[in-house]
């Protein structure tokens, strides 16, 4: 079985508090499914050709079928709407090789 994964650059960010309270809404969303954060909001980001130095986020589940549940959830839509209009980001889920 393959691999799924989430890969999320962040154009805008909102302020701390709304980015806090969906890390944490988030976090407890996607833990069932098995999430594992491999690139963390806080890492070190270098753009190269067309790219866009932005934060960057990487999530990888066991399948692509759990990466599209955990999207998909209640809990998980719980923590998007806590972004609200502030946040603008580029999201795909991508199946793993």
């Amino acid at each position: 079985m393959k691999k799924g994964y989430w890969v999320v650059a962040y154009h805008t960010v909102g302020d701390e508090a709304t980015m806090k309270s969906y890390v944490e809404l988030a976090g407890a969303a996607l833990a069932p499914f098995g999430a594992r954060v491999l690139v963390s909001p806080k890492s070190e980001v270098t753009a190269l050709e067309a790219g866009l130095k932005q934060m960057t986020v990487v999530v990888e589940f066991d399948s692509y079928a759990d990466a599209l549940a955990a999207y998909e959830s209640t809990d998980y839509k719980k923590a998007l709407d806590v972004l609200g209009s502030g946040v603008k980001r580029d999201f795909r889920i991508a199946e793993g090789a």
